[in-house]
This record gives C-alpha cells, structure tokens and sequence, in this order.
C-alpha cells in the first residue's frame, strides 16, 4: 500500500493506494498554523488510514516547496512555518518509516502523467495556476526533480516578451521583479480586475463587464507567452494545467490559438489539458513518489 499525503496551507489530504494505483480510502483536515501541529496531524492521519485499512505502507508527502539540497530544510514554502524544518527527518521519526517528499507541482505531473490527462504521453509539463503558480517536470514516467531540486520553478522566470506596459514588473516575494508568477496567479488576476486588495477571481469568466473581459484577456496572453517559453525550451507532449484557475473553460480554445505566436517552429502540436484528478492529484502524486 502506498500513502499519499498533501500538505496545503489550508487542508491536509490523505489517500491509501492499492497495487493497482486504486484509491482505498482518503481524508482531510484542516492544516494546523504551526510545525509541530503539522507533524502530529499528519501522523494521526497516516496511523488512522492504517489502523483502518490493516495495514502498514509507504508515505510520500507533496509540499508546497521543496527541501534544499544543501541542508535539507524546507525553502519557499508559501507556509512559512515550515520553513527551516526538517520535515522529512521528523516525519520519519514520528512515522517509524522512511517518508519521500517532494514539491505539490511534481506531485501533481507525476499524478497526471501516471493515470490521469496525459496518460501514455513521453513528457510532461504540468502547471499549478492558483495563489501561486508552479510546474513539475515528468520524462518516461520519471519525475525531474533537477540538481538543485528547482526543475519546473516556471513562476519564477520573468514573463516573456514583455510590453512596455508591463515592464519591469511587480515586485516578487522571491525578491525579484517581474516574475510569472506575479502576472499569473490568482490574485494577480483578481487585482487586475478588480484593483488593489482584490484577491478572488473565480468569478471572473461569468462576468461581462469590461474590467474582467479585459483581465481576462491580458492573463490568457501572458499565459501563452510563458507556456511558449517552456515549448521552446522542453517541447513536451502534454501541458497539464491544475490549481483553481485551471477550470477557466477559455484557456483550453484560446491557448492552443494564441500558443503559436511565440513558438519558434511551424507547427505547434503540444496539447493543453486539465487536470484530470483536479485538487487531488497532488495527494495522488505524491503516494507515487514510491514506485
């Protein structure tokens, strides 16, 4: 059996694989504010599927950061009390077990291209549109995670041919200026929209007002551009795209029309798709980080 855990900022999940990649059993919580209650949460929730299943499994864990390959702490994690945190080291000690943890981008690739939108497809980019904005990187079913453990960190590139308009770009919190994903994410989409302090979008694509048609619009385009950046650079099979923004009906016509604008070839064939396990290929991804 493998053990899936998705830690998010605001709900943990957890789901119990069969050999056959079959969900046996899935929970959620609320995400404690705080290192040791995440610890504790998610060794309750690991003990519970077994205690209830009957039996012991492997535990992956997608984060939404990655672990430094230099200390092994947590870095840029949007959750900041992990930050610093020895998250592997101490879940493997509260678990009795080794646990393999890796970012929720490449949980989410590893999911989709399993058994999900790009199933039988040779490569995979798979992006994360949401309060942030991230990518995972699968090769022959392989997750590439990269030297640094920074491949598929697509929000922090700057936005591609940029207008005059758009230069040099809003600050990051990453420290630089003019990142992806700070044009890309929801609430850089709600903002344009809406002004200054706005932060949800979700109801943008039912609007019929000009301010969210042409927010629209603009956040289509720079999504173009940077998924054009990564098509000239990777040429992958399949672009999935999951997080909350992924269930904008229009991005599915408008991106493969748009896409090759900026595409240096004379053929664009790369597909564009949603994700098929939506908000729980993560959890999905990340029992997968065990073969």
């Amino acid at each position: 059996m493998r053990i899936g855990v998705d830690l998010g900022g605001s709900k943990i999940e957890v789901v119990a694989l069969d050999a056959a990649g079959h969900a046996r059993l899935r929970r959620r919580v609320a995400t404690p504010p705080s290192y040791p209650g995440v610890i504790a949460a998610i060794r309750a929730l690991v003990e519970g599927v077994e205690a209830e299943l009957g039996t012991r499994g492997t535990v992956g864990v997608g984060i939404p950061g990655s672990l430094s390959p230099a200390t092994g702490l947590v870095r840029g994690a949007n959750s900041t009390w992990l930050n610093g945190g020895r998250l592997d080291v101490d879940l493997a000690a509260a678990l009795g077990r080794e646990v393999r943890i890796s970012n929720d981008a490449n949980c989410l690739a590893l999911s989709e291209a399993a058994d999900g939108a790009a199933d039988g497809a040779t490569s995979v980019f798979a992006v994360i549109l949401g309060t942030g904005v991230g990518a995972g990187l699968v090769v022959q079913g392989r997750l590439l995670e990269g030297l640094n453990r920074i491949a598929g960190e697509w929000g922090h590139n700057p936005l591609p041919w940029m207008t005059a308009a758009e230069f040099p770009g809003p600050r990051c919190w990453c420290g630089q200026r003019g990142c992806i994903e700070t044009f890309l994410c929801g609430p850089a989409l709600a903002a344009d929209a809406d002004g200054p302090g706005a932060r949800d979008a979700s109801s943008l694509p039912a609007r019929t007002d000009a301010a969210a048609k042409g927010a629209l619009s603009r956040h289509t385009d720079r999504l173009a551009r940077a998924l054009a950046h990564v098509v000239n650079l990777l040429d992958p099979e399949v672009i999935v795209l999951g997080g909350g923004l992924s269930n904008m009906d229009h991005l599915y016509t408008d991106l493969p029309r748009l896409l090759p604008r900026h595409v240096f070839s004379d053929v664009v064939r790369t597909r564009i798709v949603r994700a098929a396990h939506g908000d729980s290929s993560g959890v999905f991804g990340a029992a997968r980080l065990w073969p």
